[in-house]
């Protein structure tokens, strides 16, 4: 199972209780992504699913993703390029974005998580938006959209994602 996926079930089993959202998001980092930054990025990516999964409940009023996450990932690089992130406008380029927060060309957590909070964030309620507008910021461009694309989904659910897209996937059963 690849990462990031480990991140988004704990983050989706445990949507209600960010403790342990972040304890499991440790847990299951601390397999594949042995270094401080990659376990800070685990718990930035879950925090943010929880989050997200949490917009389908109508009396959800928690703040910003950007809220969310900061207020549970520890004291890192991938913590002070997220709190960039938090700042950079939405209304601002995808490629001013890349500039200002890097896009996973050099494969640290403190390169890719923060732009992909930052589409995630921009993107929220339309899947197919944040799917294109990750491909475009280039880089890591397949870990980019695993994490954007969990967090997204989580907000929207299956019917977020374009049917078409469903309908040519790889079967899973």
């Amino acid at each position: 199972m690849a990462p990031q996926c480990a991140w988004l079930l704990s983050a989706l089993f445990f949507a209600n209780d960010y403790d342990k959202v972040v304890e499991q998001a440790k847990l299951s980092a601390e397999v594949t992504h042995a270094h401080a930054e990659g376990i800070a990025g685990a718990i930035a990516v879950a925090v943010a699913a929880a989050w997200a999964s949490r917009l389908r409940d109508n009396d959800f009023n928690e703040g910003t993703l950007f809220e969310a996450v900061l207020a549970y990932c520890p004291e890192s690089e991938t913590r002070t390029r997220i709190e960039w992130a938090a700042q950079f406008p939405l209304s601002r380029s995808v490629e001013a974005a890349v500039r200002h927060l890097g896009n996973g060309s050099q494969v640290i957590c403190p390169d890719t998580v923060p732009l992909t909070l930052w589409l995630a964030q921009r993107h929220i309620g339309d899947y197919e938006e944040a799917i294109w507008s990750t491909i475009s910021a280039w880089g890591d461009i397949d870990t980019n959209c695993a994490i954007v694309g969990g967090i997204v989904a989580s907000a929207t659910g299956r019917d977020g994602i374009p049917k078409e897209w469903l309908s040519r996937r790889e079967d899973l059963g």
